[in-house]
């Protein structure tokens, strides 16, 4: 079922490496052809072109636009007491984690007299994206808004698509244990909104026509500075057209996972993790790195097996059999490292003799799950660690989200008279050699002195 990619006895750059691997195809560019008048129609019509485009993509008119109070406390209630502790125990574990990612401000002591902090400062306001396509993802509730709260950002709104199952008080709004999760969170402000449209939405903000009370008043939904949450290709489009007016996490494409994996591991186990990723997307890519022939076919025959009876059965072999997908052979681990390094996965599993060793090595990954106890399905819910990662190589240079994503850092300059005397030659010489002579007469004002 796997395509193999034979590259033993070979010594490929790291260019001919990437060229070489399974990747999906993931057009962002073409998809800004798409979102375009999208976000402009938002942008001009505001909570009408939301409610209009619910009604084209999702198949449903919300009454609201934003989830009452109510319906989100009734979608708590009504929620099944062991997905409800299933979703406790992995905010709890969320929380452990993400609090150790705190930053402190620093002070440092340049000169006498002169100091340079790094403050840490919240975003004031962030959008959170929540995918409700193929399938459900209260997780991904859990895993952008805690490290946001831990970061102790003020303002957090978050928006999903409305589901058109959705039956009774529940009916218009996102899927009821996404409003169970934001519940559980104590996130209050939630809106039946998905696709390119939200991320627009965010951007923008919105006179909330659907929530108008009685006395007149239009509540508003005030425009973010951060938009995270992963989607499809064409909420990563909108992120890429408004990149600028708000910030973002990444342009998440279709999720992946790379196993490094050598005799010693169990061929079932790899070929269920490889499945548990095509589960997501009929794109989602799974790729086995091995040195082992007997390990390939192996995993192969149980891949075949496995995906034949497995639920979502048709969406996991499109998948698997996709360009994006394969086994990779090597000579051995270290050759496997150089694939794993170049292809940086957003989630690779290490599945070998000395499986820590061997992930010490790793250079570019999303995540790193370490031996044939950590499969990235626990990952996905409950390790504590955070499942919004980078796709499509860019681990390489990216991070998944963190408390980090929404902090800045600020650099705060004090210096007194003596200090800015001690050093002020050297700011007029260095103005002076890049001929903008008005930067050292900044200083000489306040010193009188000129260039040493």
């Amino acid at each position: 079922m796997l395509s193999t990619t034979d590259l033993r006895g070979t010594a490929l750059s790291v260019t001919e490496l990437r060229a070489a691997l399974p990747r999906a195809e993931y057009d962002v560019e073409a998809a800004l052809h798409a979102v375009t008048p999208i976000i402009d129609d938002v942008a001009e019509r505001g909570a009408e072109a939301l409610l209009d485009l619910a009604e084209r993509f999702d198949g449903v008119r919300p009454t609201r636009l934003r989830v009452p109070a109510e319906v989100l406390t009734l979608a708590l209630d009504q929620l099944d007491p062991d997905v409800r502790r299933a979703l406790e125990i992995s905010i709890e574990r969320a929380r452990l984690v993400h609090a150790d990612q705190t930053r402190t401000d620093r002070t440092t002591q340049v000169t006498r007299g002169g100091t340079v902090t790094e403050r840490w400062v919240p975003v004031d306001r962030v959008g959170l994206y929540v995918p409700g396509g193929l399938a459900v993802y209260p997780s991904s509730v859990v895993m952008n808004v805690v490290p946001a709260q831990i970061a102790g950002v003020g303002s957090l709104a978050v928006a999903s698509p409305p589901q058109r199952e959705n039956q009774g008080e529940l009916a218009g709004y996102p899927h009821p244990t996404i409003l169970a999760a934001c519940a559980l969170l104590g996130v209050d402000e939630v809106y039946a909104m998905g696709g390119a449209q939200a991320v627009a939405a965010f951007a923008h903000g919105f006179d909330d026509t659907t929530a108008a009370t009685g006395e007149g008043e239009t509540p508003r939904c005030e425009p973010v500075s951060l938009v995270t949450g992963p989607g499809n290709v064409f909420v990563a489009a909108a992120k890429r057209k408004l990149k600028g007016l708000i910030g973002i996490d990444a342009e998440a494409g279709p999720t992946e996972i790379a196993v490094l994996a050598d005799a010693s591991a169990d061929p079932d186990l790899v070929a269920a993790d490889l499945i548990s990723q095509a589960e997501h997307d009929p794109l989602a890519a799974s790729v086995l790195v091995t040195d082992s022939v007997e390990l390939a076919e192996a995993v192969d025959a149980a891949v075949a097996r496995r995906a034949a009876a497995t639920k979502h059965s048709e969406r996991v072999v499109t998948a698997l059999t996709g360009p994006q997908s394969g086994t990779v052979l090597v000579d051995d681990v270290d050759a496997g490292l150089a694939v794993v390094n170049a292809y940086a996965a957003e989630h690779l599993e290490v599945i070998t003799e000395d499986a820590p060793g061997v992930a010490a090595r790793v250079r570019n990954a999303g995540a790193i799950f370490v031996g044939p106890y950590s499969p990235v399905s626990l990952g996905d819910y409950a390790a504590g660690s955070n499942h919004v990662l980078p796709t499509g190589g860019c681990a390489c240079h990216s991070s998944g989200l963190s408390v980090q994503s929404f902090l800045r850092g600020i650099h705060v300059v004090e210096y007194d008279e003596a200090a800015l005397a001690e050093i002020g030659p050297h700011v007029v010489t260095l103005a002076q050699a890049e001929d903008l002579p008005a930067h050292g007469e900044a200083v000489t004002a306040r010193t009188g002195e000129g260039a040493s």
